[in-house]
């Protein structure tokens, strides 16, 4: 679990010395960020030292999504900082499951927003992943309810789930059920979304919600759980 309530530990891995030191100065400017690691190789990533990893998707001339997969399978933290923006590699590397996927032109608020985030276990879209999920069409949309649609967006709209239920007048085993049940409509079409994470990105997906529904208000903070 990380540790979001004082310090946290990130790693970053990246080939090129300049880009970890920029990144090592934006990190040393927020409080409560600790990094523990650099590199430019996953290979010597000392299992558990850290509680987010930040990783390019090109070290040493090669493309690392095996080794992303794998990290992300073992239930590691990645927040992928990357020059691609390819929209079918960032949906490739979304569907891995990382955190967040972040341009490195996008910069230091965006990293240290997403960063955050997967600390937190809470999702985090910038700009270019937003414009990818909205543009992606191709996935099979599950019918929802509009109960299921009301919880869902109210809940990514930082609202924990006894919030929702008193904004809509049930229990929050009632919502709790809403979201349950859209869960298992996209794993019945194949998308699973297991993690609120993986159930936002479906959601933008889908249009459910929009990235100006969630980013566009001064008071829009990540969601918590």
């Amino acid at each position: 679990m990380a540790r979001t309530a004082t310090a946290f530990h990130v790693g970053i891995v990246d080939d090129h010395p300049v880009v970890i030191d920029g990144v090592r100065a934006w990190l040393a400017e927020a409080p409560g960020i600790r990094v523990r690691h650099t590199g430019d190789t996953t290979a010597d990533l000392r299992s558990g030292a850290v509680d987010v990893l930040i990783v390019d998707l090109n070290l040493n001339g090669r493309l690392v999504l095996s080794d992303i997969g794998e990290l992300t399978a073992e239930g590691r933290r990645l927040v992928v900082f990357s020059q691609f923006t390819d929209e079918s590699l960032v949906l490739d590397v979304l569907n891995m499951g990382v955190a967040g996927f972040v341009t490195k032109s996008e910069g230091q608020a965006h990293l240290l927003h997403a960063v955050r985030a997967a600390a937190a276990d809470r999702p985090y879209v910038p700009p270019t992943t937003a414009g990818v999920l909205v543009s992606d069409r191709s996935p099979v949309a599950p019918r929802l309810s509009q109960q299921e649609r009301t919880s869902l967006l109210w809940w990514f709209q930082s609202m924990s789930k006894a919030s929702v239920a008193r904004r809509m007048g049930v229990s929050v085993h009632t919502v709790d059920m809403y979201i349950k049940r859209a869960r298992v409509k996209y794993a019945q079409v194949g998308r699973p979304a297991p993690t609120k994470t993986d159930m936002l990105a479906r959601a933008i997906e889908d249009g459910l919600v929009t990235p100006a529904e969630l980013a566009g208000s001064p008071q829009w903070t990540p969601p918590p759980e």
